[in-house]
C-alpha cells in the first residue's frame, strides 16, 4: 500500500536571458517577458528582435522542460501542470523573485515591465500582484487571468490586455475577456493576427511611452 506523499526542498538551476538595452535611454528600463506553453527563451526572444533599442529585456525560462512530440527531438518548456500545481506557484515565485534580485543588483533600472504571453500570463498576472511595487506596468498578452486572483482587490496600475483578431484560443470568448479586462481598468489592444508576439505592437506601446 502507497503512503501519502512527502516533498523536500532542494537546490535547482534556472535558465534566463538578459538583452541589454542599446542606448544609454533603454538601458534605465527593462521589459521581463514570460514564455507561452512549449517554448525556450533562445527561440522566444527572437521575436523580440529591436526592441533592445527601447529597453532591456529579460527572459526568464519554465522550469518544467519536456519534448513537445514523444520521446525525442524538439524540447519546450512550460510554467506548471495541473500536479502539485499550488507548490510550483510558490517555486516560480520564490526563483523569479531571487533573478529579479540578482539582477537588480548588477544594473540599475528606474522603470520595469512585466509581460506574461499565454500560459506565461498566469505567472505573470501572480508574480504581479505578490510584489505590485516591483513593476511599473503589467501586459498580458493573449493570457487569461488565473482563476486564484480573477477576483482580487488590488487595482493593477498601467494594465494592458494585447490579443490577435484571429487568436484561436479567444475566438469564441473575444469580447468576454476584453469586457473582463475593460472593467478592471484595463487598456484593450488588439492586432491583426493569431495567438503570437506582435513586434509592431510591442514597438508602439514603446514609441507612445
Amino acid at each position: 500500500m502507497l503512503s501519502s506523499l512527502s516533498q523536500f526542498q532542494s537546490k535547482k538551476h534556472y535558465r534566463y536571458l538578459l538583452c541589454k538595452g542599446t542606448t544609454e535611454f533603454a538601458q534605465k528600463k527593462l521589459l521581463i517577458a514570460l514564455h507561452g506553453y512549449g517554448q525556450l527563451i533562445p527561440y522566444f526572444a527572437k521575436k523580440f528582435d529591436g526592441l533592445e533599442k527601447h529597453t532591456s529585456l529579460l527572459f526568464p525560462e519554465g522550469m518544467h522542460r519536456f519534448y513537445l512530440n514523444g520521446t525525442s527531438g524538439r524540447v519546450g518548456a512550460s510554467w506548471m501542470t495541473r500536479e502539485e500545481r499550488l507548490i510550483d506557484i510558490e517555486d516560480n515565485l520564490s526563483w523569479l523573485n531571487e533573478l529579479l534580485e540578482y539582477i537588480n543588483s548588477q544594473y540599475e533600472f528606474n522603470e520595469i515591465t512585466l509581460l506574461g504571453f499565454s500560459q506565461g500570463g498566469a505567472t505573470a498576472a501572480r508574480w504581479y500582484f505578490k510584489h505590485q511595487s516591483y513593476f511599473q506596468r503589467l501586459i498580458m498578452w493573449a493570457s487569461v487571468f488565473p482563476p486564484d486572483i480573477e477576483h482580487i482587490e488590488k487595482e493593477v496600475n498601467n494594465g494592458i490586455f494585447v490579443v490577435g483578431n484571429e487568436d484561436p484560443y479567444f475566438l469564441d470568448n473575444m469580447e468576454v475577456a476584453c469586457e473582463f479586462y475593460r472593467s478592471n481598468k484595463y487598456e484593450i489592444i488588439r492586432f491583426s493576427g493569431a495567438h503570437d508576439i506582435h513586434l509592431p505592437t510591442l514597438n508602439l506601446l514603446y514609441n507612445e511611452k
